[in-house]
């Protein structure tokens, strides 16, 4: 249970930092376009994301898949553009469309995601239980994901009702601001 207790933390300091930003903002580009009262939707697509770099973490763990980290360092931010970049060119669009292409989104761009996370994981993994740690970790990474929507989400229902009055409003200015600090990012990580 200590082990288990250890890795969860790992996980989840892991997400709230300031050294995750990249990751909170592809959290935040995923959500922005559900409605504040769609809570199953929303932890199934977190839960998505979590499973797609929940298989790369593992299948880079076991050393089963060589990469270029500059690529994925490029590629990760690159996400966060396409996902905000997709939330403003579909905002008016029915919230159903958007929800069924979110779901692929977050599971693909997880498996994105999960390589960043690997190199940083395989430093620190010890041999031995690496499924409980593996395990552990994912668990501490979902629960602060879910913390990050859910406090988001207050913000959300104030932006989308009050602010701005209509939810394609409040879509677009999240957007648009994630969208630039992610093009900053991804032309920071030039790998060329």
């Amino acid at each position: 249970m200590e082990e288990f207790k250890t890795w969860f933390f790992v996980g989840f300091d892991h997400i709230l930092n300031v050294q995750a930003l990249d990751h909170i903002l592809f959290v935040l580009a995923l959500v922005v376009v559900y409605k504040t009262n769609m809570i199953k939707q929303i932890i199934i697509l977190i839960t998505a994301f979590t499973i797609g770099h929940s298989i790369t973490l593992v299948i880079s763990a076991l050393d089963l898949i060589s990469y270029d980290q500059k690529i994925i360092e490029f590629a990760i931010p690159l996400t966060i553009v396409i996902t905000s970049l997709n939330n403003i060119l579909n905002r008016k669009k029915e919230i159903r469309k958007a929800v069924t292409s979110n779901y692929f989104i977050a599971l693909f761009f997880g498996l994105i995601h999960g390589l960043g996370f690997a190199n940083y994981l395989k430093a620190i993994l010890f041999e031995g239980s690496v499924v409980l740690e593996l395990f552990s970790f994912n668990v501490g990474i979902e629960v602060a994901q879910l913390i990050i929507v859910f406090v988001f989400l207050m913000f959300s229902f104030l932006g989308s009702n009050y602010l701005f009055k209509k939810r394609e409003n409040w879509v677009l200015f999240v957007s648009s601001a994630i969208f630039g600090i992610s093009l900053m990012l991804t032309l920071n990580a030039k790998f060329w």
